[in-house]
């Protein structure tokens, strides 16, 4: 960097990338939807006690508008740096900015801090919106940018949030994507990348690429956690811990549109029906982590509606190829997905809120092959597999599963007893390892599995932020062992968002090449042999896409669903 502060350089903190990304765990993104009733107590505040505090919605007596959201599980940070969870971005979405927005409801690009931008080449130009300010009452600048950014990527920075704080976001977002950055004024920057990158607008559009004020950054470090200073429509009134309660008031000098209520409540409910009861009953005003059960509640209540939208997201069930042996041969891996009746899962668990998965890519995103079929359910092709390589014995495993529901897994007990028993009847035993969500991410992320649960909600519909983000294992090519299609988790570097392990070096070679072109078609064609590569070699059991769910109280307007960012609570008025 130099003296004045107006140009920051990659090469130094390429290797605090690298780290950051193989400490930091997975968690799912923007999501956190459950089932009917969860095998863990969240510990959920009492709504009816909430409400009294509230001092209602608006009435003729001047009482301030409230709007009380209900979810499963608390944020365990207020800082988009410090979490990859969609519980986290719920609320941080509320708090913060990012230089480019997309559109409510939609995958097209709008203005956000930044009023211009566009990418040619390894060249992006940035012109930000005057007139913002923090919650600090600073005003925003293109060095508040410049020291977000060094603060989650770069380790010689006095501020750099520390390679046990920043999550994995760090580098596939920014990190390992920008060489320089050149700040001309307090409004303009020239964001020099390191290589051609398709998606990298978008991922300005994404929720761990809001920004910090500086200020705040060097006064209180990694404090930012229970401290958020942005330039959001809301702001911080009051942080709960103890009873999973957070209050947000307007921000008077909010720049954008709204907001149009006073504060707003996140509410926490673990159990799904209990938060649909409590929006029937009026305690509630939106809710989201609905399963079949709770969503016909919802579709009965008197006085809300079920609101729903095709998502953008995968479930699976990745194997450690690190791990085990067994999974390192292709033939077990897929007679596992033959052992598996997704269909069932599906249409019987999931009760139809949900279509079967064929491969990493859901539907709607640019690259998904639709000629691939999800694999049948097919038991006596799954036992000449595991003859053929081996196995036809059987052999045990352990599956990893978190206990708290979530959108792609909305029952994630029942869906494992129903693995375990499909893959018993071909002579494979399952042993349920059941864990709350935050320990299980560790868990996993640390590669102690031998097969888990995850999955993921898109973060910018790009076809990048599943298949590298998911699938590539990010680390240098005289890392990997020619002729072999795994890396160790304990490899320098190693994205731990790769929870399988996989490291296929033609699927590698296609996902960067999708990367580096701008041709929308070329880009396709990519996407489309690299999705069936990994449907032929399934690293996963692909399990479903799930829709969208919302319960809206009828009092509620202008709520827009989105599967991507969100929610825009700065556009909802209370009636």
């Amino acid at each position: 960097m130099s003296q004045d502060g107006n140009s920051v350089s990659r090469r130094r903190f390429l290797s605090a990338a690298g780290t950051a990304a193989a400490t930091a765990a997975l968690a799912g993104c923007t999501g956190g939807n459950g089932e009917e009733t969860t095998t863990e107590d969240t510990g959920g505040a009492d709504t009816t006690e909430t409400e009294s505090t509230d001092g209602g919605n608006g009435d003729d007596n001047g009482s301030p508008q409230v709007l009380r959201y209900g979810r499963g599980s608390h944020s365990p940070t207020l800082d988009f740096q410090n979490s990859t969870s969609g519980e986290v971005a719920k609320v941080t979405e509320q708090l913060y900015d990012t230089l480019i927005n997309f559109e409510p409801g939609q995958s097209t690009l709008t203005q956000g801090l930044a009023t211009e931008y566009s990418l040619e080449g390894q060249t992006a130009s940035i012109t930000l919106r005057e007139g913002v300010t923090f919650h600090n009452g600073e005003e925003f600048t293109a060095d508040d940018f410049v020291a977000t950014y060094r603060r989650f990527v770069d380790s010689d920075y006095e501020y750099y949030g520390g390679d046990d704080y920043v999550s994995a976001y760090g580098p596939f977002t920014l990190g390992a994507w920008i060489d320089e950055i050149q700040v001309d004024g307090d409004y303009s920057m020239t964001i020099q990348l390191t290589q051609t990158y398709a998606p990298f607008l978008r991922n300005l559009a994404m929720f761990a690429a809001a920004v910090h004020s500086q200020a705040a950054i060097e006064e209180y470090g990694t404090d930012l956690n229970k401290n958020p200073v942005g330039t959001g429509p809301f702001q911080l009134e009051n942080l709960d811990d103890a009873n999973e309660l957070i209050r947000l008031s307007a921000n008077p000098d909010y720049w954008g549109d709204g907001p149009n209520v006073d504060e707003v409540v996140f509410v926490t409910i673990g159990q799904n029906s209990t938060r649909a009861q409590s929006l029937a009953s009026g305690e509630l005003d939106i809710i989201d982590g609905l399963g079949a059960q709770s969503s016909i509640q919802v579709e009965n209540a008197s006085n809300a509606e079920l609101v729903r939208t095709e998502g953008i997201n995968i479930g699976y069930m990745a194997f450690n190829m690190a791990s085990r042996e067994e999974f390192r041969d292709k033939r077990v891996r897929q007679a596992v997905s033959y052992a598996i009746n997704t269909e069932a899962i599906v249409n019987e668990i999931y009760s139809g809120f949900a279509t079967q998965a064929s491969q990493p890519l859901p539907p709607n995103v640019l690259g998904h092959n639709s000629d691939l079929d999800p694999y049948p359910y097919d038991p006596e092709q799954a036992q000449s597999l595991l003859e053929e390589a081996g196995y036809g014995d059987g052999f045990s495993f352990e599956l990893a599963t978190f206990q708290n529901p979530r959108g792609y897994n909305p029952s994630p007990i029942q869906t494992a007893e129903t693995v375990a028993s499909n893959l018993g009847d071909i002579g494979i035993e399952v042993d349920i390892n059941q864990q709350s969500f935050g320990p299980f991410l560790e868990y996993t992320a640390q590669g102690r599995h031998d097969a888990c649960f995850l999955g993921w909600y898109t973060d910018n519909a790009d076809p990048d932020n599943f298949m590298y983000v998911l699938l590539h294992p990010q680390v240098e090519e005289d890392q990997l062992t020619e002729g072999q299609d795994w890396v160790s988790f304990d490899t320098e570097g190693y994205n731990t968002s790769n929870r399988s392990a996989w490291a296929n070096q033609e699927y590698m070679d296609l996902v960067e090449q999708g990367q580096s072109s701008y041709d929308e078609a070329e880009r396709e064609s990519l996407y489309n042999e690299a999705n069936q590569i990994a449907h032929d070699e399934a690293p996963w059991v692909y399990l479903d896409y799930a829709d969208e769910l919302r319960g809206v109280s009828s009092r509620v307007s202008g709520f827009q669903i989105a599967a991507i960012s969100g929610p825009y609570l700065n556009l909802v008025s209370l009636e």
